[in-house]
């Protein structure tokens, strides 16, 4: 049995989590409502963009990763690197979280 959280229930709480802090968060893709990959976007202040996807670990379970940072000399490659994410799994959901120390919100959340 997969105890993992339905995506769209994951996805609320986070973006209720960051607003409540005081911080900006917003779902830029909607996925697969419950079984859809999570691509998480973070920022302060609009700057600094890093992504985190979660992958899974060789002991089974599921935890967030960095996988890429927002060269601010080119940040077309950034964005295009999520546009080939998108694109190979369209039911990904990818969520913009801008709020200052973001990786709280990565680390609490439910793996």
């Amino acid at each position: 049995m997969d105890a993992r959280l339905p995506a769209h229930v994951e996805v609320s709480g986070l973006v209720r989590s960051v607003s409540a802090a005081g911080g900006f968060a917003t779902v830029l893709q909607r996925g697969e409502k419950d079984a859809g990959t999570l691509l998480v976007i973070t920022l302060d202040r609009g700057e600094s963009a890093v992504l985190w996807e979660r992958m899974p670990q060789l002991d089974g379970s599921r935890s967030f990763t960095r996988s890429r940072e927002q060269d601010p000399e080119k940040p077309q490659e950034f964005n295009e690197y999520i546009a080939r994410r998108k694109q190979s799994d369209p039911d990904c959901w990818v969520v913009e979280l801008d709020i200052a120390n973001a990786e709280r919100f990565i680390d609490s959340a439910v793996q």
